[in-house]
């Protein structure tokens, strides 16, 4: 008797919308339209003003629109998602409503998966879609600091952009993770709500010694803080609170205590540079409330170091240690 060949990975998309409009229909049309189909797409919703979730429901009725009622951000809506996946869903891939994916990222990314089965996260190359030329980024980097940044933004295309290599995480604008290792760890960290949540999650992987792969030819084209603004008071707010905690949570061991006058120094930094920018009000309540949540920050810290598999020389070498790579 032969025995049975073993199924194929599954994978579903998500997608967390908040007044995606045009964009998020254009979104969901080219993901339609992937050589590797997805096993499910689920968008969630976050009481959209502008009818973008009933749009998708009536346009693409293969697509699971899930109905928040309330904007869940970014953290949660994804989390919300994923409870709501296939139960033998192996991955799940994340995907920006500004984010619109070329007809084979899908494909590229699950056969990185199979090729490369020592990761657990892939990063695709993110292209700028408002010039149509320049790099959004080829994954994101973390910094001795804590500071974080897409690798290569706003750089113009060259072949050394064109090879794999391993990085700190992914931009969660378009990436595929691990469900099983997403499950164990408990998905983004709902207190961050958006900003840096992707870095928290991404640093949390490889604590648990998962490890990241950036994956050149899946191509997504993004258009970036399309709902949000870039440096908007919004933005500000929750990347500079979220910096703070992402920082605590997760630097391991002796690395924490040692990195920990820099980590302040880019705080001090931060609040200058912000106060001469005219956002002084937002970069202080920002660094009050990243203050205020360090007790619990701190239980988590304790929860997730204890679980902690990857070395703190492992860990030493994926931080960014030169600055002036740092590309605003």
């Amino acid at each position: 008797m032969q025995a049975a060949l073993p199924s194929a990975p599954k994978v579903s998309v998500i997608i967390v919308n908040w007044n995606g409009g045009d964009l998020l229909r254009r979104c969901v049309a080219d993901l339609c339209a992937q050589t590797r189909v997805p096993d499910e797409i689920i968008v969630v919703d976050n009481a959209s003003s502008d009818g973008s979730g009933q749009a998708v429901e009536r346009l693409f009725p293969q697509v699971k629109v899930l109905h928040a009622g309330s904007n869940l951000g970014f953290a949660a809506g994804n989390n919300l998602a994923v409870q709501h996946c296939s139960p033998d869903s192996d991955w799940i891939a994340l995907l920006n409503p500004d984010a619109f994916p070329e007809p084979r990222w899908l494909e590229t990314l699950m056969n990185a998966a199979r090729l490369h089965p020592e990761f657990a996260i892939f990063g695709s190359r993110l292209m700028d879609a408002n010039t149509g030329k320049l790099l959004d980024g080829i994954g994101d980097a973390y910094h001795l600091s804590g500071l974080v940044w897409r690798e290569a933004h706003g750089k113009a295309m060259q072949d050394c952009y064109l090879e794999s290599k391993e990085i700190f995480s992914t931009c969660a604008a378009a990436g595929l993770y691990r469900r099983d290792v997403f499950d164990h760890i408990g998905g983004f960290d709902e207190d961050y709500f958006c900003y840096v949540e992707d870095i928290d999650l991404g640093f949390r992987y490889q604590l648990l010694g998962y490890r990241c792969l950036y994956v050149p030819d899946s191509v997504a084209h993004h258009v970036g803080s399309a709902i949000t603004g870039k440096r908007s008071d919004f933005s500000v707010y929750h990347g500079h609170r979220n910096l703070v905690w992402t920082f605590v949570k997760n630097m391991p061991g002796v690395l924490f205590w040692l990195l920990l006058p820099l980590h302040l120094a880019l705080n001090l930094a931060s609040v200058l540079y912000f106060i001469k920018e005219g956002q002084g009000k937002v970069i202080l309540r920002a660094k009050r409330d990243a203050i205020l949540g360090l007790p619990d920050t701190w239980r988590k810290r304790r929860s997730i170091q204890s679980q902690r598999a990857a070395s703190v020389g492992h860990i030493w070498r994926l931080l960014n240690k030169n600055l002036s790579r740092h590309q605003t």
